[in-house]
């Protein structure tokens, strides 16, 4: 996957502030969807599973033993 090749090349900080990001727009987009005036149903699922990605990257970098 290209994507999660692009998130693991992402410093943690950068990680932080996109999972921010992407989580704004999925709180935005669930309103949208709430009030009927959603264009594309597809996004919300597009931006959880970025979200889960950012997750599984920052977990990832939290297993990894200090001295590998």
């Amino acid at each position: 996957m290209n994507k999660a090749k692009q998130l693991r090349e992402m410093s943690s900080e950068q990680l932080e502030f996109q999972m921010r990001e992407t989580q704004q727009s999925l709180f935005k987009l669930r309103f949208q969807a709430a009030t009927e005036k959603l264009d594309a149903p597809s996004s919300l699922r597009k931006l959880r599973r970025e979200i889960a990605r950012i997750k599984t990257v920052l977990r990832e970098r939290e297993e990894v033993p200090a001295g590998a």
